[in-house]
């Protein structure tokens, strides 16, 4: 008997589960897909920078190279304490050990700084050094994700004017949203791992000054997909 009741409670629960379903997909709705995007200038610029005693004719130290590069980035307001990051540390010890030759070390850092201008007289101050091992590495938006977050509102608020006026013609009524789904967000990079206001800085004069120029803007873009009930 109490088998016989567990299977009747499980199949009223089915059917309520398959009831609302049916209710869902057999009401009047409408689908429609919106996007929103904006253009936004990236403010965290990561430059590469390879210290190598290799690269200096009189075989200077990497010691003595990173003192010197420290001293320029930081002549230029450039905070190296917070800016400045050890990326790696390798030696040729391998070589030393098989020819008995001098270790040749090197050191790579991570740059940051805040705007195309400034990247570009770091280079070209760290070219001044004879430290020319400099590379654009990548470039971020800080509020990424607050940014996100909006684009999802305009959105989905761009959504509601489609539906309403989809449905003018027919003398509906727009009712509330059944399903709303994050179709898409992303970030569109306009380069290709170069940056044209920071390459010019690697002409070789100490009376260039980078133009005031912005980084190339990226494009952010948020797309939705809502479903809303109608009357």
């Amino acid at each position: 008997m109490i088998k016989y009741f567990l299977f009747f409670c499980l199949m009223l629960i089915s059917l309520s589960g398959f009831a609302q379903t049916k209710t869902f997909l057999d009401q009047p709705y409408l689908e429609t897909n919106a996007s929103a995007d904006t253009l936004v200038v990236p403010d965290r610029i990561y430059l590469s920078i390879l210290i190598r005693e290799s690269d200096s004719k009189d075989r200077q130290s990497v010691e003595k190279l990173e003192n010197e590069m420290n001293n320029a980035l930081q002549a230029l307001g450039i905070d190296t304490e917070k800016q400045l990051m050890l990326a790696d540390l390798d030696s040729n010890f391998k070589n030393y050990f098989l020819r008995k030759t001098g270790v040749l070390k090197s050191k790579s850092f991570s740059l940051l700084v805040y705007d195309a201008v400034t990247a570009g007289k770091a280079i070209q101050a760290l070219e001044n050094k004879k430290i020319a091992n400099v590379n654009f590495q990548k470039a971020e938006v800080s509020n990424l994700e607050e940014l996100k977050l909006k684009l999802r509102g305009r959105a989905v608020k761009r959504a509601v004017a489609q539906a309403e006026v989809m449905l003018q013609p027919l003398g509906q009524t727009l009712s509330k949203a059944l399903f709303i789904s994050d179709h898409n967000t992303g970030i569109i990079y306009g380069w290709q791992n170069r940056m044209s206001a920071i390459e010019m800085a690697r002409v070789q004069s100490d009376q260039y000054q980078p133009i005031d120029v912005d980084f190339q803007k990226v494009k952010v873009s948020s797309s939705v997909n809502v479903k809303f009930a109608i009357e």
